[in-house]
């Protein structure tokens, strides 16, 4: 199972991880970037998804429905 996980760096800033569980235990930890803005923050975020989503096949076509 793979979570984002956000938190306080010492600077101030928000930072930005991506976390592998297995069971209770973390066995994985990518660390995606640290933000201190919400602009940045919302990038890292994406990223993440994004890091998170690429292991994952999708199980719908959602470009097929896209308006052109």
């Amino acid at each position: 199972m793979a979570y984002i996980r956000k938190f306080k760096t010492t600077s101030g800033a928000t930072g930005v991880q991506v976390c592998y569980k297995q069971g209770t235990k973390v066995v994985r930890t990518i660390h995606v970037g640290s933000a201190s803005s919400e602009l940045a923050l919302s990038k890292l975020l994406k990223k993440a998804r994004g890091i998170i989503d690429g292991n994952n096949t999708p199980l719908f076509d959602l470009k097929k429905y896209e308006k052109k």
